[in-house]
């Protein structure tokens, strides 16, 4: 343990004379996290979770309401759709996400509301078609 402030002195230059000497003796060469960066938070508020914020963004989870994620979801499955290379797969994709959606309207669970409904499949087949015609890519038979 260090010593006590001896009186008259200040407390800025003892503070910092005890620091100079834990250098000299290479007291903070070894320790965890010497020459990295401060984390970004270092400024926020305390918050009593932010073990479990920090663990989260370590293992790159999320965690959101299942309608957002569903959202989120669907619209990553129609941009799968368009990317698909064949149209069987396309329909796949969607018919797929759409019985999601279906059971979420009719299941509503708590948090903000879907917002979204099934996707027209023939409309996004359609995009599809489009979208590979446009890309110079050859359609190949359209039941395929």
């Amino acid at each position: 343990m260090t010593e006590r402030k001896p009186p008259g002195v200040a407390f800025e230059s003892w503070v910092d004379k005890q620091i100079r000497d834990a250098q000299g003796r290479g007291e903070f060469d070894r320790l965890p996290g010497r020459g990295e960066p401060l984390p970004a938070d270092v400024d926020s508020t305390y918050d009593e979770l932010w073990w479990v914020k920090r663990k989260l963004v370590r293992e790159g989870l999320a965690v959101l309401p299942p309608a957002l994620a569903l959202r989120k979801q669907a619209e990553d499955a129609l941009e799968a759709a368009y990317a698909a290379p064949s149209e069987r797969m396309a329909r796949k994709i969607i018919e797929d996400v759409n019985v999601l959606i279906r059971d979420m309207m009719f299941k509503p669970p708590p948090g903000p509301p879907l917002g979204k409904k099934p996707y027209d499949v023939e409309e996004v087949v359609r995009e599809w078609r489009q979208r590979r015609a446009a890309a110079g890519r050859e359609v190949p038979g359209s039941a395929v």
